[in-house]
């Protein structure tokens, strides 16, 4: 009997999790008028308008009183981003997935449907903080990433803090853009056609790793920043603006500081690329930033830096979108058609 009540108990877990994911796909499916009428009154901020299945969304999760990662003890914490990300980002179809290991490190490739290798990949790391996500975190985006775009992603898994704080992540991100050039052949990737990508936490390695390849000459054709983190000090109007309610909390971002950088200045260009001094060379880059966003200003002051710096650079901001709509491709419809426009540029710039 004393074994029957932990089993009980995860069989009832699943169960209220699989209903809680039915309802809020179904909410968010409905069509805008309806969604409207059930999310309350429009959210207008900074003259954006949120998108009603994104506010109904939010909504829901707060009338099931879903706790914020941040609130609860670090591995509780990964176990919500992970059951988040399976909620909003259903089963995705990709031609082919193979598990492998980069560097020392786990990674996933994931191949499209008709891809021929040699050709174009994507290097991506994960967002969540420097503390939250892993490969499973991040599989239905990547799968619909590759799989849209017709780019392979290898996508690797990186040092988490506070276990390993800085610079973990960073050291395992610049070894797995070296490993893959020298490694190209073995996961069919042209050296010509390399890109790096990441989103939030995964968007600041994605940017550093472009940096350090400028300076040393390592080959790498295009950066995908979706909403990246670039300035840890973070003394913005829309860190101010959207502090609170749009998923992404001060509170999550105090956190991820206080993991991540441990004895470390946040100004440094390592952690923070804002405050880089870029080099010549800088490979394109794609920046995309959501509206309701406390990361949105940064990432758009970035885009500017780099184009500053000479990098031919696209910014294009998700108005009516929140920090996290890159793991919404399962649910809803306007996070999805955002990704499938990343994914297009993507492919557009890799052809």
């Amino acid at each position: 009997m004393t074994n029957a009540v932990p089993v009980a108990q995860r069989w009832t877990e699943r169960l209220q999790i699989r209903g809680e994911t039915l309802a809020l796909r179904a909410a968010m499916g409905l069509p805008e008028r309806l969604q409207r009428l059930l999310g309350g009154r429009a959210v207008v901020r900074d003259g954006q308008t949120l998108a009603a299945d994104t506010q109904l969304m939010l909504r829901m999760q707060r009338l099931v009183r879903e706790p914020g990662a941040e609130t609860l003890p670090i591995p509780d914490g990964r176990a919500a981003i992970l059951r988040h990300a399976g909620m909003t980002g259903g089963r995705q179809r990709v031609g082919s997935v193979r598990d492998l290991t980069v560097a020392d490190r786990p990674a996933r490739l994931y191949t499209p449907t008709g891809a021929a290798p040699p050709g174009p990949l994507l290097l991506f790391f994960h967002g969540g903080g420097f503390m939250y996500g892993d490969l499973a975190s991040h599989d239905a985006s990547c799968r619909f990433l590759a799989e849209r775009s017709g780019v392979p992603v290898l996508a690797v898994d990186y040092r988490l803090g506070p276990e390993r704080p800085f610079p973990a992540a960073y050291d395992d991100a610049l070894t797995a853009h070296r490993w893959l050039v020298e490694h190209a052949a073995e996961v069919g990737a042209d050296p010509a056609r390399l890109a790096v990508g990441g989103d939030s936490a995964g968007g600041n390695l994605a940017a550093v790793v472009a940096i350090e390849a400028a300076r040393a000459g390592l080959p790498l054709a295009f950066q995908l920043l979706v909403y990246p983190a670039t300035d840890a000090v973070r003394e913005t109007v829309s860190a101010d603006l959207f502090a609170d309610g749009f998923y992404l909390t001060k509170a999550f971002m105090d956190l991820a500081n206080a993991c991540y950088i441990v004895r470390t200045d946040p100004r440094d260009p390592r952690v923070s690329p804002l405050y880089a001094e870029l080099p010549a060379g800088l490979a394109p880059a794609y920046v995309a930033t959501a509206g309701f966003d406390p990361l949105r200003d940064e990432g758009e002051a970035y885009a500017r830096r780099l184009a500053d710096a000479g990098a031919p650079v696209e910014l294009r901001r998700f108005t009516d979108q929140i920090h996290g709509f890159f793991n919404i491709v399962g649910a809803g419809r306007t996070s999805r058609a955002a990704n499938a426009e990343i994914a297009a540029k993507l492919k557009a710039a890799l052809r």
